[in-house]
């Protein structure tokens, strides 16, 4: 069906510039000068028809027909001393013709074998989603991607990183030799070895969190463990990574992260529809400063194309230009203090007429960029309590206390 269709369009084509060549070698040519004389002939009867109207007086009629009497003359004497242009010869013009039809249908064919897939049949949606299945159920599993990832990576370099940390943190690792119960240290060493790209590390440290934690770990702690997985694994979400995901979802289906990862897991699987569902969601509630929107916004265009969907991606709400651009300008301590003076902005008129969940998640991103992990926990903290009752709000504000640190 398919080659009876192309094969037809391809020959529909070649007839069509086939029929206007040969026709071209038929139809007689004419000299531009002959096509003048008409004009100006047709202008003459015109300058007649506006004297009628009574749009020209008789004097500028007398005047426009003299100046196009004189030019009609000098046309007449043009057409009656030129040669009509010759049409190519019949044999040629056919030749062209041939050479014309052949290159549009072998030349489609030939682009297609090369180019395309011949005797591929085409692929039912159900089959389709069943192939996206079976390669999911057979990729590989986290140890094996985990390796493959360490021996492109290499070891992470510890050259920029203040010794002083290095030292407080192997202080902390043998600390917990002897205190293997030490639920604290442990959640302190996984998300610094995380930090310095000992993701291996920073795995066992979270596995352990969630072992003491035994039925109190939380959809963050399953989060936190899922993402040290996809890290480790270069950005591969593994069948391992992808069990903490469930794990994290059925105990909190609003859990950013979690879904970002669970998207990014369809999207390398075979189903972009999926992966588009997840992520245009997470877009579209935000808040833009939620770690997850960013990296959408770089890959949903592409995604939507793969799924089949006409998707406007919604602006993004922050800083204007000449803002970012004067901020670019400023030192590292000014650029603090700048952030410093909009917090505190924020801050004030959150605490006297109060504000949606975007602008609190804001806040607390702002307080956990600033480092002061306090004032974000209390602002968390409160904020839950505020949007106990609107789900969409909670997860916004959920995302932010992720993001700076303050999430429990």
């Amino acid at each position: 069906m398919f080659w009876a269709v192309a094969i037809g369009l391809a020959g529909v084509t070649a007839a069509l510039i086939v029929v206007a060549l040969l026709g071209r070698g038929r139809t007689p040519s004419l000299p531009a000068t002959a096509s003048d004389v008409q004009i100006y002939r047709d202008q003459l009867d015109e300058v007649g028809r506006d004297v009628a109207r009574g749009t020209l007086s008789a004097d500028e009629a007398a005047r426009v027909r003299i100046e196009v009497s004189r030019r009609l003359l000098d046309a007449n004497r043009a057409a009656r001393g030129a040669r009509p242009p010759e049409n190519s010869p019949p044999a040629l013009t056919g030749a062209v013709a041939v050479i014309c039809a052949l290159v549009v249908l072998g030349g489609g064919i030939g682009t297609y074998l090369w180019m395309g897939a011949p005797g591929y049949p085409d692929l039912p949606m159900k089959t389709r989603i069943a192939l996206a299945e079976t390669a999911r159920a057979d990729r590989p599993g986290q140890i094996e991607a985990q390796q493959q990832a360490a021996e492109l990576r290499g070891a992470p370099d510890m050259s920029r990183i203040d010794p002083k940390f290095l030292e407080m943190i192997d202080q902390l690792r043998q600390a917990l030799v002897d205190r293997p119960d030490d639920l604290r240290g442990h959640e302190l060493l996984a998300r610094n070895e995380a930090a310095l790209g000992n993701h291996a590390a920073a795995i066992a440290s979270q596995q352990r969190v969630i072992a003491l934690k035994t039925d109190s770990a939380t959809a963050a702690d399953y989060t936190d463990l899922a993402e040290y997985m996809i890290l480790a694994a270069g950005g591969y979400v593994s069948p391992e990574a992808e069990a903490e995901l469930t794990r994290a979802l059925r105990l909190d289906n609003g859990n950013g992260a979690a879904r970002y990862y669970s998207g990014l897991l369809y999207a390398q699987t075979g189903r972009p529809d999926l992966a588009f569902q997840l992520w245009s969601g997470l877009l579209e509630a935000g808040p833009e400063s939620a770690p997850w929107i960013a990296p959408i916004r770089a890959q949903i265009a592409e995604l939507a194309d793969l799924a089949g969907v006409r998707y406007d991606i919604p602006s993004a709400v922050g800083p204007d230009a000449e803002a970012v651009a004067a901020a670019e300008q400023m030192t590292p301590e000014q650029r603090t203090e700048m952030i410093r003076g909009m917090v505190s902005g924020l801050a004030a008129r959150l605490a006297d007429q109060g504000g949606p969940p975007a602008d609190w998640a804001r806040l607390i991103a702002a307080y956990g960029v600033l480092g002061e992990e306090r004032a974000a926990s209390d602002i968390y903290r409160e904020a839950l309590t505020v949007f106990a009752d609107d789900p969409d709000g909670l997860r916004a504000i959920r995302g932010a206390g992720q993001q700076a640190g303050v999430a429990q």
